[in-house]
């Protein structure tokens, strides 16, 4: 009997865009339609019709207990890869081998009926599922204690919040024991306390030899929960490796090895007009564009964008992440109030926002610089979580004397007094 949980070979998925939408017609409207379609045809020669691969010819293979990760960037075909093994979506062409019943966590909700309760729908996803009815309420006061909504079991799901909704999808997800586990970048939407709850329940499923596909990009879960991952690019899987390796290479792909990044057309969403990013820059004491800065000295910043029209309450800034994911801060160029009141409305033109990042602050290593355009609670313009990547250096920083490593992203320089008493 074969050990494969799941085999994909030649896997990929084309999608139509740009198509123009229809509204319904009466059934005389469709008719004249058709009668008319030969002479348009004559007149105007076939319509365009633009294909966009998300997936494309992708293979590879998971074992059964093995826990898998999915990481690429937002684009790169990661959904639609889930959603086709999860049977979601047919592929276009290729194939995928299923060996299990599956438990898909795609979207919040993702399986539930809006005029079903709480109740119902565990048991409706249950039956989904294949298993028999004895079997659910054998685990139904263990889904309800862990979605922590049992006082709105018996509530319509439609009135439930995302943040419940999500709890009692992954509750059902996670404990109506399904051989292969796919979880998508869902637990954004919950808390933090939620988050840690769901990574440690997801980790007692693969310590039960259960077979997890994960996506997500927030790499320390990824390095926590997976023994392998994929790299997914354009729609293509590019890399395979020990999870480790996999999200290094991940972070250091298409990042400007001289400390710059400028963006192709290719690569800015059309949902990001009018703003148009053109780069970012690290640049060292001296003013000299780097990928390694010292932590002793100031690091400078600069994001270069132009704005096709003019823009209202629009603020650009920088997330600093350390290479596993985490945040390490937020900064944005209007966040005193005064720079936020004399450019309310941004006029169209080309700009540069410039930070500095005070000397002594970072500790030897790597770092991400992801970078956000948006109007706070308006709308997000461009987001790029991965856009560059730098080292630090760290001679010359406190401690430096001592032969051990410093733990945490920052090394501040603090004044110590020692007094005898």
């Amino acid at each position: 009997m074969s050990d494969l949980a799941i085999r994909v070979e030649n896997l990929g998925k084309q999608y139509r865009i740009g198509g123009h939408v229809q509204q319904y017609q009466t059934l005389r409207e469709n008719l004249g339609h058709n009668l008319m379609a030969p002479i348009r045809r004559l007149k105007y020669g076939k319509p365009a019709q633009d294909q966009i691969w998300a997936l494309k010819d992708v293979s590879f293979e998971v074992k059964k207990g093995e826990v898998l990760g999915v990481i690429g960037r937002n684009g790169a075909g990661k959904s639609t890869l889930l959603k086709i093994l999860s049977r979601v979506t047919d592929p276009t062409t290729g194939i995928a081998e299923i060996r299990g019943r599956v438990g898909a966590l795609l979207e919040v909700g993702t399986g539930f009926h809006p005029e079903l309760t709480g109740r119902e729908n565990i048991f409706l996803n249950g039956a989904i599922l294949g298993m028999k009815r004895m079997e659910i309420e054998k685990k139904f006061d263990e889904i309800v204690d862990f979605s922590e909504v049992e006082k709105f079991i018996d509530t319509p799901v439609k009135r439930y919040s995302s943040g419940m909704t999500l709890r009692l999808a992954f509750a059902v997800a996670a404990h109506l024991e399904p051989e292969i586990l796919v979880v998508d970048e869902v637990l954004a939407v919950g808390d933090a306390e939620f988050q840690r709850k769901c990574l440690g329940k997801m980790n007692d499923v693969a310590q039960e030899g259960r077979t997890v596909l994960f996506v997500s990009h927030n790499m320390s879960a990824v390095l926590r929960l997976t023994t392998e991952s994929l790299v997914i690019e354009k729609g293509e899987l590019v890399f395979r490796a020990p999870t480790s390796k996999a999200v290094d290479f991940y972070l250091s792909r298409g990042f400007a090895q001289e400390g710059q990044r400028i963006w192709k057309s290719d690569e800015i969403p059309q949902s990001a007009a009018p703003f148009q990013p053109v780069s970012v820059k690290i640049l060292n004491r001296e003013g000299t564009v780097s990928d390694t800065v010292r932590s002793t000295e100031e690091i400078h910043l600069e994001i270069a964008y132009e704005l096709k029209e003019a823009i209202k309450g629009i603020r650009v800034g920088i997330y600093l992440l350390s290479t596993r994911g985490e945040y390490i801060f937020t900064s944005f160029d209007t966040d005193e109030p005064q720079a936020f009141e004399r450019l309310t409305v941004r006029e169209r033109g080309k700009y540069v926002s410039r930070c500095t990042i005070p000397a002594d602050t970072l500790n030897e290593g790597r770092f991400v610089i992801g970078v956000n355009a948006s109007s706070y609670r308006i709308k997000s313009y461009f987001h790029d979580d991965q856009a560059l990547i730098f080292n630090v250096d760290a001679s010359g920083a406190p401690g430096m004397h001592w032969a051990e490593n410093r733990m945490g992203p920052i090394r501040p320089r603090l004044a110590w007094e020692i007094e005898a008493e």
